[in-house]
């Protein structure tokens, strides 16, 4: 069983009601190494509105904006996903959330009310618990909100829809005090990586809309032409800064290859890897002319068995590199990341005529 970091509780605060984030979950208490909770479950956020005292756990003040990404006519319109299946953005981390006035603020709307704010995305408290360690300074905490202090009250945040993962649970702290210009020292402080990574979550790419000859119909073992103009595809910019910290990341997402699928394996993609390189000039492939029916193309398909019936269904996945660059000089690159359509061909028989 993992044991996690039991929060500082004297024996005033460990008999009010210490609950976990879904009332349906029950809090063990384990050895005298830590406590052991139930597997989260449930996305809850705190019962008292009007402040981030009792904001969502994945609520994060992380801002992002985007740019570039397809051309005019192609709005962007899916995210990525990572080529690597071990890969993905963390799914916790501490970030700074309240003042000094705005925790006492929320407080205080918390008093006489019967609800419950969450101190960390596993644990809510009751207004008594927050009094006693924010106000009073017991069992480790903090005089007055350390108000006049230069600094914020950090806080765990959990990805969007990773509520339910155990991972998230490795952000155990109750909500802490950190100085101004100073990142808490602690495997799950923010840094320029851990925003690239989120920026990756945020990228939305367009669709992948490939131009086919024939478009209606393919014919057994001639060539079918695959390829997109010039400019369709574009590199996309996703920033992410973290306020209060001073940290940012910003992700590039670059095309550089079509994949296909031909839906069967009774077919031949050219080039025989079935990957099609992107041009400079962002083009894939060639387009199609009168009198290229029997010819070659570097990026296609030749089809060799018609359709009975159902059309084979044709897989047109775009991969984008992924490179970052952040605050205080950082930079790296991520997992490759793709983004595929689907699109229906039908293969009809060469027709000939006995005379």
């Amino acid at each position: 069983m993992r044991s996690w970091a039991r929060p500082v509780l004297g024996p005033t605060a460990a008999a009010l009601a210490i609950t976990l984030l879904t009332p349906t979950s029950a809090l063990a208490w384990g050895d005298d190494n830590g406590w052991s909770p139930s597997k989260p479950s449930g996305k809850p956020s705190g019962a008292v509105s009007g402040g981030q005292l009792s904001a969502k756990v994945t609520a994060s003040s992380i801002v992002v904006t985007q740019s570039g990404g397809g051309g005019v006519a192609k709005p962007a319109t899916g995210t990525l996903a990572s080529v690597d299946p071990n890969w993905e953005p963390p799914a916790c981390w501490y970030e700074p959330v309240l003042s000094p006035e705005e925790l006492k603020a929320g407080v205080e709307k918390l008093k006489g009310t019967n609800n419950l704010a969450p101190v960390n995305s596993h644990l809510l408290w009751a207004d008594e618990l927050f009094v006693n360690h924010y106000d009073k300074g017991q069992d480790g905490g903090y005089k007055n909100y350390n108000l006049g202090e230069k600094g914020m009250f950090w806080r765990d945040v959990v990805r969007a829809g990773h509520e339910d993962d155990i991972a998230a649970w490795d952000c155990n702290r109750i909500m802490f005090w950190q100085d101004a210009g100073t990142v808490p020292d602690d495997p799950n402080a923010p840094t320029p990586k851990v925003l690239a990574a989120y920026a990756y979550d945020k990228i939305r790419v367009p669709a992948t809309e490939i131009e086919l000859k024939p478009m209606a119909k393919s014919t057994v073992n001639l060539p079918t032409w695959v390829w997109l103009d010039k400019g369709t595809f574009k590199e996309v910019k996703v920033r992410a800064e973290l306020p209060n910290t001073g940290l940012w990341a910003e992700t590039t997402a670059k095309p550089v290859a079509l994949h296909l699928e031909p839906g069967t394996a009774d077919a031949e993609t050219y080039p025989a890897s079935g990957d099609c390189r992107i041009n400079e000039d962002g083009s894939i492939g060639t387009p199609y002319t009168d009198g290229d029916a029997n010819e070659t193309p570097p990026c296609g398909i030749r089809y060799l068995r018609a359709t009975n019936g159902d059309p084979f269904r044709l897989t047109a996945s775009i991969t984008w590199e992924i490179s970052w660059e952040g605050s205080g000089g950082a930079h790296g690159v991520l997992p490759d990341g793709t983004f595929e359509t689907t699109r229906d061909v039908a293969v009809r028989e060469i027709q000939s005529v006995n005379r």
